[in-house]
């Protein structure tokens, strides 16, 4: 019997360098459909801020400010929803502006204009039956991947999951360094230590292969370049760490992350926990799994004078505990990337708990 691969949808269009959001209106001009307005869904945390001015609106085109203060969840994705159909019926495109967050709602709004019911009946693998509208990309942080990832991570009623499907990638994304050169030092560097795991967990993940494999590793060396290797800050890292988010997008694209990233999820389900912390909170225990990888990025917590938060599990209750194991071990294909196809007999919940515990 012959090997099913996969075939699996990417990015439809990029552009890339210093100054490419000047290009945004003529790029958008081929997908405006008759009165059908462009939504531009942007971090609120550029409000009042000049990037608004470079936003070219048009016609009934809006602009909404996404409070990304916590993680989507589907709530948030159906009220947005559910917003633009009454005001507009039906919209032309979503562009999303910001941080991983923000790429993660433009893209679930995006799915939920065209399919019915609530954002949580598609959190898993391949629910989502109809494309969205025209949706567009364009990261203001380097790390998460979300630029370029078939899912949008979105907390639900009872777990924390990604609507993960061929109709979830970005149509177009934007790929602009002198967008992220003001982000705070330590949201920076929570951002791109996703990066920085993705890799890791890819690359020593059961599922790699030599297209994940060539990503990885060159997502791998440009974090290093700017967390180990350099000394300054300066507009080359800004350049270097948005590739390196590129490329461990797609890394896991074809394989998967692992134990950081599982564990994780609960956190953030249960405490709020954002992603880039959360992922890092965890790293910090994982010597078992992935011994060089924790020790480098030790190394890269210490050289760039980052605090890491500990005791963020300290008085939970059981009830606690059990919602964010459930949670966590929900994620079978990171768990099965990560430990194989046994992982079950390897991860116990008791094992679990005790990891939780530490952190």
């Amino acid at each position: 019997m012959a090997t099913a691969f996969r075939n699996f949808k990417m990015v439809g269009y990029v552009i890339y360098g210093r100054g490419s959001l000047h290009q945004l209106d003529a790029i958008l001009a081929p997908n405006r459909k008759n009165s059908a307005p462009m939504i531009f869904l942007v971090d609120h945390f550029f409000k009042d801020h000049t990037l608004c001015n470079r936003i070219p609106l048009r016609d009934r085109d809006e602009l909404i400010f996404a409070d990304v203060t916590y993680e989507p969840k589907t709530t948030q994705v159906d009220s947005l929803a559910l917003q633009l159909k009454e005001k507009y019926g039906t919209i032309s495109g979503i562009i999303g502006i910001g941080g991983g967050s923000t790429l993660d709602l433009a893209k679930a709004v995006s799915l939920m204009m065209n399919n019915p019911g609530s954002s949580a009946d598609y959190q898993g693998w391949d629910l989502v039956k109809q494309p969205g509208v025209y949706k567009v990309g364009i990261p203001t942080l380097s790390g998460t991947g979300a630029e370029v990832s078939r899912t949008t991570v979105l907390t639900g009623p009872t777990r924390k999951l990604g609507m993960n499907s061929d109709f979830t990638p970005f149509d177009q994304i934007v790929l602009d360094p002198e967008l992220t050169q003001n982000a705070p030092a330590n949201q920076r560097f929570y951002t791109g230590m996703d990066c920085y795991i993705h890799c890791i967990e890819s690359l020593e993940g059961t599922f790699l292969n030599e297209f994940s494999k060539s990503y990885g590793e060159k997502a791998l060396d440009l974090c290093r370049k700017v967390f180990v290797e350099s000394n300054e800050w300066t507009t080359t890292s800004d350049d270097q760490l948005m590739m390196a988010s590129y490329a461990g997008g797609m890394s896991i694209a074809y394989s998967q992350v692992g134990v950081a990233h599982a564990v994780s999820y609960g956190l953030s389900y249960l405490l709020g926990t954002k992603h880039g912390i959360g992922n890092c909170i965890v790293m910090n225990h994982l010597e078992e799994y992935y011994p060089a990888g924790v020790k480098e990025f030790k190394y890269m917590v210490e050289k760039n004078g980052i605090s890491i938060p500990t005791g963020i599990c300290a008085g939970l209750s059981e009830d606690d505990f059990t919602k964010m194991m459930d949670v966590s071990l929900g994620m079978k294909p990171l768990w099965e990337n990560a430990l194989g196809p046994n992982w079950q007999e390897i991860m116990t919940r008791e094992k679990l708990r005790t990891l939780y515990e530490k952190l």
